[in-house]
């Protein structure tokens, strides 16, 4: 938060209450690799807070856990504790060690959350791009988080921000289709082999495949750019498949923006994207 130089010495109290600068580069894995670390920022006097898992995007092969923009504000605003993970990027390791690398950070966090006023319980798990699929897959697929000791039960929902893979075989096929149809060349390093080049793999990345009744998956906000055409899909499917199996779910396409623009002004006052959001936070916050 910036503040502005005024002649009061409230406001600048004020500002310096809510500008408490996170935890940072906090290691989740003894020993492990210089990416196995993540930030936590926590509200003055937090206990027994609602938590943020935020999950970073970058094409699975870039990206930081600082570029978290206005949101630790934001939702610390609200009463939450927020943690920003970073994870092994492609093509150092394959997808399924990298989700398993998200899985560790919220293992981590789920065990010692508590000491930063945050309570284990009640998580919500966010992500853009990349980071969406990967906060999707957790929060569907519950072996990632049951190799950590956690159930999906702790969970009380979850924020992809324009993914695109959702279901891989689908975003796959289309984008290459479209190449082929416009005599184009297929990428070297595209979804196919990101995915680990394997069929059976690319289904079993996707969060649809994994979406079923009674197993606790929390109530989602599937927020996307309604200009996009893969992501605009890719969001309608999957919100299909979680109404089906009886999960709530908002789909809401956003106007007026593109990917980068969509996450970095959630927390904006007048954003309507932060309105679907702020409705979607005080639901769960009931439950």
């Amino acid at each position: 938060m910036k503040c502005s130089i005024v002649p009061t010495i409230v406001f600048a109290l004020a500002c310096v209450a809510t500008a408490q600068p996170p935890k940072s580069d906090i290691r989740y894995m003894e020993d492990g690799h210089a990416r196995h670390v993540l930030d936590v920022y926590a509200p003055p006097g937090a206990k027994n807070a609602p938590v943020v898992f935020w999950i970073h995007g970058g094409g699975w092969q870039a990206g930081d856990k600082t570029d978290v923009k206005l949101k630790p504000q934001w939702f610390m605003d609200k009463g939450f504790v927020f943690v920003s993970t970073n994870y092994r990027l492609l093509p150092e390791v394959d997808m399924g060690t990298l989700i398993r690398d998200v899985a560790a950070a919220f293992g981590w966090m789920e065990k010692h959350i508590a000491e930063y006023g945050g309570d284990p319980k009640r998580v919500l798990v966010g992500g853009h791009s990349a980071g969406a699929q990967l906060a999707a897959i957790i929060c569907t697929d519950e072996r990632y988080l049951k190799e950590q000791g956690v159930p999906l039960d702790v969970l009380i929902g979850s924020v992809p921000v324009d993914g695109d893979t959702y279901d891989v075989p689908a975003i796959i096929e289309v984008a290459e289709t479209r190449a082929r149809a416009h005599s184009l060349p297929l990428p070297s390093f595209g979804h196919r082999k990101k995915f680990g080049d394997d069929p059976v793999k690319h289904k079993d990345f996707s969060a649809v495949t994994h979406v079923a009744k009674g197993k606790g998956i929390p109530p989602f906000l599937i927020l996307h750019v309604s200009a996009h055409p893969d992501t605009t899909a890719q969001a309608v499917h999957f919100g299909n498949v979680l109404r089906e199996a009886g999960v709530p779910v908002t789909v809401f396409g956003a106007k007026d923006t593109n990917h980068s623009k969509l996450n970095n002004d959630l927390g904006l006052p007048d954003d309507p994207a932060t309105k679907a959001l702020t409705d979607f936070v005080a639901k769960v916050l009931k439950k």
